[in-house]
């Protein structure tokens, strides 16, 4: 957006372009090692205990010797987009242009792929750095339909890999997400509504509610992220994407019978069924 080499001056150009001179000027710090081993811990303690909030994770991490105040904790949580999940009075003020919707998954029957479609992100540690991994799942089948690494939370990359579930899968009844502000963000609603799904949000603070993809990170991290130190975004996305196609054909699930999601998903797909 700026240029140095322009020949109006760097604050005449932040001007113009509506944003601080001091921004012009700013240079980004990468995030320290110290911060990094943090957040790979807080990562590994919030899936195994998604109940803990920043108090009681930073007891954790003084338990294994890394000292931390409750309020940095806080901070990198926001950062790692991860938040205790319990439970939480609906008193917090919502942006007037983040729409949140009902859940719809409660007590409904889902015996067919394409049904339902669920979406999360995670954060995804790297050797000096993090990126963040969004996939879709079709609930029956337990099938990733589509997923994406991203260096950032942004709305762009929801739509993205949702469009691309569509594409290559078709649109289903529903979709569900959580309340994550890439979710409730415009651009990613109205993804969903021009195809005419129902939009089903989880509870906040609710795991239950997207239980699969809650198990679907946790194989993800145990099973391949958790064994790399990632030198790079592209070595981290070849190995996720790689992974990805291992689970959908290879892996079994007891919950299915000890098929893999592929099995499940072509063997019951709807004949009528159309891609977009």
């Amino acid at each position: 957006m700026i240029d140095r080499t322009h020949k109006l001056s760097i604050c005449r150009q932040a001007r113009l372009a509506g944003i601080s001179r001091g921004s012009a000027y700013y240079a980004p710090r990468p995030v320290s090692q110290h911060e990094l081993n943090l957040m790979r811990n807080l990562d590994e303690l919030h899936l195994e205990h998604p109940f803990m909030g920043a108090r009681m994770l930073r007891d954790q991490l003084h338990r294994q010797g890394m000292v931390v105040g409750r309020r940095h904790v806080g901070t990198l949580m926001r950062r790692m987009g991860i938040e205790a999940l319990y439970r939480k009075p609906g008193t917090s003020k919502k942006h007037p242009e983040h729409e949140v919707f009902p859940y719809l998954l409660r007590n409904l029957k889902i015996d067919r792929p394409g049904q339902v479609y669920a979406l999360d992100t995670t954060y995804i540690p790297m050797a000096k750095g993090f990126v963040y991994l969004t996939a879709v799942v079709d609930w029956f089948s337990r099938k990733i339909m589509a997923a994406k690494v991203a260096i950032t939370l942004e709305a762009c990359h929801a739509v993205d890999v949702l469009q691309e579930a569509f594409s290559r899968h078709g649109v289903p009844e529903i979709v569900n997400t959580d309340q994550g502000s890439q979710f409730t963000a415009k651009d990613f609603v109205d993804a969903v509504k021009d195809r005419s799904c129902q939009f089903s949000m989880d509870g906040r603070g609710s795991w239950r509610d997207n239980v699969f993809v809650e198990r679907l990170w946790r194989s993800v991290k145990y099973e391949r992220v958790y064994l790399h130190a990632y030198e790079s975004v592209s070595q981290a996305r070849e190995s996720i994407m790689d992974y990805v196609n291992w689970y959908n054909k290879a892996r079994p699930h007891s919950s299915l019978g000890r098929k893999t999601p592929d099995e499940i998903y072509n063997v019951t797909l709807p004949t009528d069924t159309l891609a977009v």
